[in-house]
């Protein structure tokens, strides 16, 4: 029989080409065409490689056709505890029987320390847990299981890089939770291109969704990131899984954040926060206190931020720094937030506030490696900035969260109360916010006082920040 023609498959736009080309037509990528040689379905190829074949259908739906809305009943499958708080609310309430999830971040970052806190604990109170990993040998992981203090638990290791043994290996041990490191690394023996390509990423996120659909397997995926922060492969793997979670940090910090930036089964921008320690991940439930635990009150260009993430309120420290500058072009640099946020922020100020700033450096951090994106931070920055500007501390006690318009005008955001019990709790006096967001019913006096300042205009903000 002849044998199928080779393709090159772009490794980043997923476009096709019967020959090799420097650069893709299709997104213009350079160096991103690969080889791919499919093979053909059958028993050459593995005993169970002709699952992929077989359509699945979700529990209690199998063998039925279209049905009409308003005779399905919701079910509401119980949430699986992973034994790790953090982990559970970043989740939604803990795993989904059937999800699909993966995780992305650096390398080194403490992905694989994470998964297998959670697999052993799962195991103790659910079940068998199948660990299958394509990048380090039992040995490895056992060491590091042993550090991490895992105990007796039916928790089975792996090293194998073949879905196809893995698949073999599911129908042997019937886990209660899957969990494979990484999908770059596995591959299947229906492709003959290296693993990693976007055919086989593509095919093991196919097999591993049919799998946990159809044996209502909850599987977690690891996945590397590309130099530019993104999930590496094709971006049809984030829309095949169910929940999407990126484990973020710096180096030289020892917390850890845990996001989710799609979640088919709970809230999206969920946040868990972690510090690692020499026995392992270790859950933060104050992360508002680690966050303030060094700051320096009586400092010019410090703000604290009354943020949310998902459905947890935050304090953070918004540190800026403007001096002089003493090249001809003044440098702008921002960590944690968006640079071109700071851009708009910088020039509304001068335009509304009347602050110049134009020939000076500007400098905006936020304390202990955060990453901000919602505009309710914007008041805060600003209020820093003209802080460090005027070489005048902000009063103590004062905690600050606001949108501020290319106008100058201070916008309500979203989740007000929220931030205000939480500034209340961490034992801060006074908010400054957005006059829509005021509600006199949460303004108390005594004990625990806490005074609320509204505000519509940016100039207004400077005003009460700076007297």
């Amino acid at each position: 029989m002849k044998q199928p023609r080779p393709v090159f498959v772009c490794q980043q736009c997923d476009a096709q080409s019967p020959k090799w080309q420097g650069r893709c037509t299709e997104c213009g990528a350079w160096n991103s065409l690969v080889e791919e040689r499919p093979t053909e379905a059958g028993p050459a190829a593995g005993g169970t490689a002709s699952l992929a074949g077989h359509r699945y259908a979700l529990p209690g739906s199998a063998g039925q056709g279209a049905r009409k809305y308003a005779d399905i009943t919701a079910e509401n499958a119980a949430r699986l505890t992973t034994g790790i708080g953090e982990f559970d609310r970043v989740l939604g309430g803990g795993i989904v029987p059937g999800s699909l999830v993966l995780l992305g971040g650096e390398p080194g970052i403490g992905k694989s320390t994470l998964l297998l806190q959670a697999a052993a604990n799962f195991a103790v109170t659910h079940g068998p847990v199948l660990y299958a990993s394509g990048e380090e040998s039992e040995h490895q992981i056992k060491s590091r299981g042993d550090r991490l203090g895992v105990g007796d638990a039916p928790l089975y290791l792996m090293a194998e890089t073949c879905i196809e043994r893995i698949l073999e290996e599911i129908g042997r041990i019937h886990p209660a939770m899957l969990v494979i490191d990484s999908v770059q690394t596995v591959f299947s023996l229906k492709f003959q291109s290296a693993p990693g390509s976007i055919g086989q990423v593509r095919e093991a996120a196919t097999q591993f969704l049919f799998t946990a659909k159809g044996h209502n397997l909850p599987t977690f995926l690891v996945g590397h990131v590309t130099k530019e922060g993104s999930l590496a492969g094709p971006k049809a793997l984030e829309h095949v899984v169910d929940t999407v979670l990126y484990f973020e940090g710096e180096r030289h910090h020892s917390h850890r954040v845990v996001r989710a930036v799609k979640n088919r089964f709970g809230a999206i921008s969920e946040l868990g926060v972690f510090e690692m320690t020499g026995t392992g991940l270790v859950p933060v439930p104050n992360p508002s206190a680690m966050f303030l635990a060094e700051r320096s009150v009586a400092t010019p260009g410090s703000a604290v931020l009354c943020c949310v993430e998902g459905s947890r309120p935050l304090l953070v420290e918004v540190q800026a720094l403007v001096s002089t500058s003493a090249y001809g072009m003044p440098r702008r640099m921002a960590v944690g937030i968006d640079q071109n946020r700071l851009s708009l922020l910088l020039a509304v100020l001068e335009k509304r506030a009347g602050l110049l700033v134009g020939g000076d450096d500007v400098f905006v951090n936020i304390a202990g490696g955060m990453s901000l994106d919602e505009p309710a931070a914007d008041l805060a920055i600003v209020g820093a900035l003209a802080s460090s500007l005027r070489n005048r501390p902000l009063p103590p006690g004062t905690a600050v969260f606001g949108e501020v318009g290319l106008g100058g005008e201070v916008r309500g955001v979203p989740q007000a109360p929220l931030r205000i019990r939480e500034a209340q709790q961490m034992g801060f006096t006074r908010v400054v916010m957005p006059a829509a967001n005021v509600d006199p019913a949460l303004e108390r006096g005594g004990e625990g006082a806490i005074e609320l300042v509204g505000i519509r205009h940016v100039g207004e903000a400077l005003d009460h920040l700076l007297a």
